[in-house]
């Protein structure tokens, strides 16, 4: 019975009894509570069989188990190699939490100040979880430092973009007395590549100290010595010493393959060739390297050498190497070599196909380089900022608009919305697609506005006939402080040509030297003198090409000989296409301009000479194309 009442409690929600209790309530006369109930008369035995209960008035006494069960145990030590593993992993990981909680945990049992081995891991954890003000506290907070805690603190700052610390923590330690080992000079050498004019001096201080320490044999600070060397642009000095080193290895020729190939194409395929005759072991690195630097500039022929080269060693399926052998050939304009190397990619990151949609774009090919986009993400790669960029290039060079504005909403979606370059790209889109309100947006969305957005968004106006938008967009550009660069004036200039604004075009024109510091160009010229003729003033346009430092280009006798096209002025107008034929007899836009002019003034026969003179030298005009 009292298995059914139990089963009962529980299916209403109370808590069950125990088998006794319920054996208890089932007999007559209710539970025992150790004595007898008064309506009951239970036997001895029932009541010894149940739970005596203490009396409320008595204290309940703790139950008394084994001495052993609450014995006081002192905690086990942690191991000083268990604190060096995790430090290791903290560093590995640069996981700032973990340092600083290993921090804390080593200065409970005092470690930290006797073990400096301990300390020294610390100090590599916190410099590359990239704290470096608790990185420096813990060095000036060490009782005892050797030369590995300076090492490891001079490193850190180097890598960690502070390179003027590390070299000021340099002089710290010698002034300590602490003798610097190679690992430290070899920082330091890293440190003074990037410290702007004093780097050079510092960097031959530095490894005068190291031969006078006597590492003039250390590959690594050679290495370092040569990077500085090519960083700062002392190419001379690299050469002498890449010659004179007693030992080299492949990073040496790599460096100074870089610098060479940045500065002086030529010299970096000498030093190649000179490679391959030495028979140095080039790594990806160095195909990498020669492909996109020193191949493409050189001659197509040269790069053909080079990929026979890397497929003959074995370096054809590295990524790197791929996107490099790509980039040559599509800076050669051969599409369908490009397209090949880009398909024999396997494993193909985002540069891959970035390299691919530039090549495309490059090539007059915008159509394709636009289809790159759905590609990529279909192969689950995400575009970036890059990305980004060229596809909204593509988009302006076809003037398509929808698509452009799919590529902003990706923009959007994946948060580059903030990337200057980005936004470039879709100013000069929406401006080339006839959509300058949207262009204008963009713009003032930016919160960086660099001279090259300021540039963009005038030409924009310019571009669109809104000549006024576009010189109040720059005033408001000098009024922020921006200065303006070369093509910045250009395209006010244009603006001014566009409007007709001789006044404000005279202003701004002769204050390129004076206020800005800019000898004005050709094409300022050119626009000078556009905007002159279109205002009727032959010869002060004439009288301003008269004036000019240097000789006249093409352009500017063709902005002159349109101008007078437009205004009928047939005399100057010979006079400006003889010089512009004697500079370049085979432009096709100077006979079509002089044709042009001849058949306006209703001169048929020497408009039809100049047709028939195009046809006997065949000259093509170039044929027009439009979107609508």
């Amino acid at each position: 019975m009292w298995r059914h009442q139990l089963l009962g409690q529980i299916a209403r929600g109370h808590s069950p009894t125990t088998a006794a209790q319920a054996t208890a309530r089932a007999k007559p006369g209710g539970a025992c509570n150790g004595r007898c109930g008064r309506n009951a008369a239970p036997s001895r035995a029932a009541c010894r069989a149940l739970p005596r209960l203490p009396s409320p008035a008595a204290p309940v006494k703790p139950r008394r188990f084994h001495s052993a069960t609450h014995h006081h145990q002192e905690p086990v030590p942690v191991p000083a190699h268990t604190y060096t593993t995790l430090l290791q992993r903290s560093a590995v990981t640069a996981d700032p939490h973990l340092a600083a909680s290993l921090h804390a945990a080593l200065l409970k049992p005092g470690l930290i100040s006797s073990e400096i081995f301990l300390s020294n891991h610390l100090l590599i954890a916190y410099f590359k979880s990239r704290l470096h003000r608790h990185g420096l506290r813990l060095l000036d907070e060490m009782p005892r430092r050797n030369v590995v805690s300076w090492s490891a603190a001079i490193a850190g700052l180097a890598q960690g973009d502070l390179p003027r610390e590390a070299l000021a923590l340099f002089r710290q330690m010698r002034l300590a007395g602490c003798r610097p080992n190679e690992f430290t000079l070899v920082s330091a050498l890293n440190a003074s590549s990037f410290v702007g004019a004093t780097g050079t001096g510092r960097a031959l201080q530095l490894y005068a100290l190291a031969v006078r320490l006597g590492f003039e044999s250390n590959v690594f600070l050679t290495n370092a010595f040569l990077a500085a060397m090519v960083r700062h642009g002392q190419l001379a000095d690299a050469v002498q010493l890449f010659d004179d080193a007693c030992v080299r290895d492949v990073v040496s020729w790599n460096t100074l393959l870089v610098g060479l190939a940045r500065h002086s194409c030529v010299q970096g395929w000498i030093l190649w060739r000179r490679m391959a005759r030495e028979g140095v072991g080039a790594d990806g690195f160095s195909f990498s390297t020669v492909l996109s630097g020193v191949a493409a500039r050189v001659s197509l022929a040269s790069g053909l050498q080079v990929h026979a080269q890397l497929v003959k060693i074995g370096f054809g399926d590295d990524v790197y190497v791929g996107n490099s052998l790509v980039e040559m050939y599509m800076k050669s304009k051969c599409l369908v070599d490009g397209t090949r190397a880009f398909n024999e990619i396997h494993c193909k990151d985002v540069v891959s196909w970035t390299e691919m949609a530039a090549g495309c774009l490059h090539c007059g090919e915008p159509a394709k380089a636009l289809g790159i986009l759905s590609h990529m993400m279909l192969d689950g790669v995400m575009p970036n900022s890059y990305t980004f960029a060229t596809v909204a290039n593509a988009c302006a060079s076809l003037t398509d608009l929808d698509e452009g504005r799919k590529v902003h909403g990706y923009v959007i979606k994946l948060g580059d919305d903030s990337d200057v370059g980005v936004n470039n790209a879709l100013i000069d889109m929406y401006a080339k697609s006839g959509s300058v309100s949207c262009a204008y947006k963009v713009f003032q969305s930016m919160q960086l506005r660099p001279v090259i957005s300021w540039t963009a968004m005038i030409m924009g106006f310019a571009q669109n006939g809104l000549a006024r938008e576009a010189v109040e967009l720059f005033d408001n550009m000098l009024f922020k402080g921006v200065a303006p660069n070369y093509i910045t004036l250009i395209c006010v200039l244009y603006a001014c040509s566009q409007g007709g604004f001789v006044d404000e075009g005279w202003i701004y024109f002769n204050a390129m030297e004076d206020k800005f510091g800019i000898r004005p160009g050709e094409d300022h010229y050119a626009c000078m003198v556009d905007l002159l003729g279109k205002a009727g003033r032959i010869e002060e346009a004439e009288e301003l090409i008269s004036r000019m430092p240097f000789r006249p280009g093409v352009l500017v006798w063709q902005a002159l000989l349109g101008a007078c096209r437009l205004h009928g002025n047939e005399a100057a107008g010979k006079r400006a296409a003889e010089h512009a034929l004697a500079l370049e007899k085979d432009d096709p836009s100077t006979y079509m301009l002089l044709s042009n002019m001849l058949a306006g003034q209703h001169n048929w026969d020497n408009a039809g000479r100049v047709r028939g003179l195009m046809g006997d030298t065949e000259i093509m005009k170039l044929p027009g194309s439009s979107w609508f």
